[in-house]
């Protein structure tokens, strides 16, 4: 059985690398490609593929919304996430949200393969080191014990991007908001995190994994 893949990254050059690893084996076959989440969801429907590896981090609707509506609306459609933020926080926000598997862009090209034939064949993929943390922080009720873990989607993309060090028009125009929303998201993230400036909200991302220190 050969297994069909949707590709999805805004980055053309990394789409091109994956691709050529995933069509070195004789069971894939990526049927169709897509620069941001909206492209995604089309994409999907058009093609209905078996799995669909999405990154995280894209203009628009980001790999986390995405995998929502998908889960939702096209179940048989089996999400596989890169991302390079690997940690428990985003792994069981992207689990929660219906994703099955879930891979760091630091992978190896042979646990990325594996990864999609997994879930390709209907299982979860996560990271061993990850593994390991996931089932004691489910068993102590710490799906929503994490400070991150209290954020929306939105709130925690906004959040990465301010501490990335964007503007907000910077912000505003890759997820299509205005820079009024923009400040209210970021007035709201300081009042639930309990913090008082810009740094303290970087010093937070940083702590809690959701950039990685240069």
């Amino acid at each position: 059985m050969v297994y069909r893949v949707l590709l999805t990254d805004d980055h053309a050059v990394v789409r091109e690398g994956v691709r050529r690893l995933l069509e070195d084996c004789r069971e894939i076959k990526v049927v169709a490609e897509a620069s941001n989440g909206d492209e995604a969801i089309r994409m999907a429907r058009t093609f209905l593929p078996d799995v669909a590896v999405i990154d995280l981090s894209m203009p628009g609707r980001d790999g986390i919304e995405v995998t929502r509506m998908l889960a939702s609306e096209l179940p048989k459609v089996k999400v596989l996430i890169l991302t390079m933020h690997a940690n428990e926080d985003y792994a069981l926000r992207l689990l929660q949200a219906g994703a099955y598997g879930f891979v760091g862009k630091g992978a190896t090209s042979s646990e990325l393969l594996a990864a999609v034939l997994k879930v390709a064949h209907g299982g979860r993929y996560v990271q061993p080191a990850l593994l390991e943390k996931l089932p004691q922080q489910i068993a102590n009720g710490a799906l929503h014990a994490s400070p991150v873990q209290s954020l929306s989607d939105r709130e925690l993309q906004v959040l990465k991007m301010l501490a990335e060090g964007h503007t907000g028009r910077e912000i505003g125009g890759f997820l299509h908001l205005s820079v009024k929303t923009v400040d209210t998201y970021r007035a709201r993230l300081l009042a639930k995190l309990k913090l008082q400036t810009t740094a303290d909200l970087i010093r937070f991302a940083l702590r809690h994994g959701v950039i990685e220190e240069v």
